[in-house]
């Protein structure tokens, strides 16, 4: 008995100690359970979120486009000597366009109207992945697409963009890489032009054949002309992609262009501008060089000048001077045309002009050293022969021979061999025959527009060949005199 009334008290006992963690766990469950259902209910969303995040990785990758502007380059002082370091950092700072946002809307009353005052003035020039603004002065860098053993260092090209609008000048030298005058020529002109009242732009590079040019070399390290690949192929031969590199990222930049060149294989030229004739906004440019020799020339096949005047942007060549030399008249005589072309074009202001007009030279021909030896010349560049002048002698060391070489026409001496010594046949002195007014079309203006230019350079053209069927006003003989020019030595000399 005693045993049946303790056993309730004892069950009593043990569900009084047991409750609690009976408790304890229901209360465990119950907080459990408010916990998964949350879960369960993110779990939902969370099926289509891996399209979400390739929606917001798509709009990422294409919101990249528009928001990377061009940036705009820094405006130095091209005068001033640079480091090798600071020619290779980038021409274009990342830190402008920050402040400029910034600072502009508190200053937008202030700032606004000097902005639309400059904007019908000058306008901003994108070049080489650069903009540069107006009034600016800068130093760019051109690297062509096919490098030599992958390294190739960047060419230097000089920008002036003026406050004003105007057309966009170019100025190349050294496309044969031992052509020293044009490079001081494009330096001296650069370095002196006035941001301030340039109107328009002025691209100067100093030297275009980098490869050449290291090496004191005419052509390039495949041994090819530069100067006979334009306007290139990027599929070509690694003269063609060169050229094609920089006629894409720095030619189509250009209304109207000025190629200096000198003498080649050491023949000297009188400074002469050599151009198409039968285009007149070529015989504009002609005609802003002051006292100057003009020489009717269409341009050898892949030379810079004919490419550009195919595609709409006249072009002259510019000769002065003998190759690997300086030549300070040549200098001088280069930068004081191109100063006067920039009066001319409008570009600058007016200063007074020099000399007196040069006669205009349609035909050309070369007299030829009939044997090998040393020559030694009677004339000097510019003089007017009559035919039958004594031009030079050549004569054999060994034999002691000596052979006289003579003018078959009346003319003046644009080019000749230096003093050296010479093979059988060759061109050692150039002669230009002056050409009748009627033979050269009327001058026309350059101007900024591009295309305009090159649909009316193609309907002027169309319309100087009446002019010029009688043109062959000279004898047969000097037509078939000037065939042997073709050969690729003579081409060399005459057409850049």
């Amino acid at each position: 008995m005693r045993h049946r009334a303790l056993r309730p008290t004892l069950l009593l006992a043990l569900y009084c100690l047991a409750a609690p963690s009976l408790a304890l766990d229901e209360s465990n469950q119950s907080n459990k359970t408010p916990e998964q259902e949350p879960s369960a209910q993110q779990a939902v969303p969370a099926e289509p979120s891996p399209d979400s995040a390739l929606q917001e990785s798509e709009q990422r990758s294409t919101g990249d486009q528009p928001e990377k502007p061009i940036p705009k380059a820094k405006s130095v002082e091209l005068d001033k000597p640079v480091s090798e370091s600071e020619l290779v950092a980038p021409p274009a700072t990342s830190e402008e366009p920050a402040p400029t946002v910034e600072t502009a809307p508190p200053e937008a009353p202030a700032e606004t109207p000097a902005v639309e005052e400059q904007e019908p003035v000058g306008r901003p020039l994108q070049l080489l992945g650069a903009e540069v603004p107006p009034a600016t002065t800068t130093r760019l860098a051109w690297s062509p697409r096919q490098h030599f053993e992958g390294v190739y260092s960047a060419t230097p090209v000089l920008v002036v963009n003026g406050a004003e609008t105007g057309p966009t000048l170019c100025l190349f030298a050294a496309i044969h890489g031992d052509e020293l005058n044009g490079i001081e020529t494009v330096r001296r002109v650069m370095y002196n032009l006035d941001k301030e009242t340039l109107k328009g732009a002025v691209i100067g590079v100093p030297i275009v054949n980098l490869q050449g040019f290291h090496r004191s070399s005419r052509y390039l390290t495949d041994r090819r002309d530069l100067n006979r690949h334009f306007p290139g192929d990027n599929r070509g031969s690694s003269a063609s992609r060169i050229a094609r590199s920089f006629f894409d990222e720095v030619v189509v930049h250009c209304n109207a262009i000025v190629d200096l060149h000198t003498g080649s294989f050491y023949r000297t030229n009188l400074p002469q501008l050599r151009g198409d004739l039968k285009d007149p906004k070529v015989v504009k440019l002609t005609k802003g060089f002051g006292s100057t020799v003009v020489l009717h020339s269409d341009g050898a096949k892949g030379t810079l000048r004919r490419a550009a005047v195919e595609a709409g942007i006249p072009t002259v060549t510019l000769e002065a001077g003998a190759p690997m030399v300086l030549d300070e008249l040549s200098v001088s005589h280069s930068v004081k045309g191109i100063r006067t072309l920039l009066n001319q074009l409008g570009m600058m202001s007016k200063f007074s002009l020099w000399g007196d007009p040069e006669p205009v030279y349609y035909n050309s021909t070369w007299q030829r050293a009939t044997t090998g030896g040393i020559i030694f010349s009677n004339v000097k560049l510019g003089s007017t022969v009559r035919k039958g002048d004594l031009l030079g002698t050549v004569t054999n060391p060994i034999t002691n021979v000596r052979k006289e070489i003579r003018s078959q026409y009346n003319g003046r001496i644009l080019g000749m061999a230096m003093n050296q010594v010479v093979q059988p046949g060759f061109a050692a002195y150039h002669i230009g025959i002056q050409a009748p007014e009627e033979q050269i079309s009327a001058p026309q203006e350059v101007t900024a527009e591009a295309e305009p230019t090159s649909s009316e350079s193609e309907t002027s053209a169309s319309e100087t060949p009446q002019q010029d069927t009688g043109t062959t006003v000279q004898p047969p003989a000097q037509t078939t005199e000037s065939e042997p020019t073709v050969d690729p030595e003579e081409q060399s000399e005459e057409d850049e």
